[in-house]
């Protein structure tokens, strides 16, 4: 049995969209966001104290763009990953691994505007810098999405892949913060891929998850 500890609206939501579209059994333990993570035996799974962590086969793995690859290379590595011998392969662990860098600037505005309960402890100049690193990533994947080839619907001209996955889950952490306003191109891309019914069965509950709002506007001080 597999199981994922998971926190919804968290980077653990990418490995939750990832096992439904694999379609194999798994269970999935839900934790709040809170200094319960920070509690030995959770420490035991993920020694920083983050998900997503996965049992599976008595092991223990952290690290999304780690369980990404174990898993699309053990259940579907021509599906959902690709092969060594794939033309796709080196665009695939490209596309996979860059959602951390958009992760990480939604991980410092998730911070700035839900983790710092005092005023005097946010920065109008920090969440400005951040929201204009997320529209920076939007770029690179506008570019990738524009590249004039055949059927690009996906990120890879192969078709949909665990590097959607990916990249839409942080995508859809990102919109938070920056619009997809002025960038066509990866708007359509995205509400394709989340039209897809693996990724609504990742959606938190009425009440759950870290956003009380859809959009946090910069924040003037």
């Amino acid at each position: 049995m597999i199981t994922l500890h998971h926190c919804p609206q968290s980077r653990s939501m990418r490995t939750l969209w990832l096992l439904y579209e694999l379609d194999i059994p798994f269970r999935v333990t839900v934790h709040p966001f809170d200094k319960s993570l920070r509690r030995p035996e959770f420490l035991s799974l993920s020694p920083a104290g983050r998900v997503p962590a996965l049992e599976i086969d008595g092991e223990r793995m952290f690290e999304t763009g780690a369980i990404t690859q174990y898993l699309c290379e053990r259940f579907s590595p021509d599906r959902m990953g690709r092969g060594v011998d794939s033309p796709d392969r080196m665009a695939w662990l490209v596309w996979v691994h860059f959602a951390e860098t958009i992760s990480q600037h939604v991980a410092a505005l998730t911070q700035q505007h839900i983790m710092l309960y005092e005023d005097h402890m946010r920065s109008a100049i920090v969440m400005k810098l951040e929201a204009a690193r997320i529209a920076k990533c939007y770029d690179a994947i506008e570019a990738r999405l524009s590249t004039p080839v055949e059927n690009r619907d996906y990120l890879l001209t192969s078709g949909f892949s665990a590097a959607d996955i990916s990249v839409g889950q942080a995508v859809y952490m990102a919109r938070h913060f920056a619009p997809l306003n002025n960038h066509p191109e990866t708007a359509a891309w995205y509400a394709r891929i989340t039209a897809r019914p693996a990724f609504t069965s990742c959606l938190p509950q009425t009440g759950g998850g870290l956003y009380a709002r859809d959009f946090y506007p910069v924040w003037e001080g």
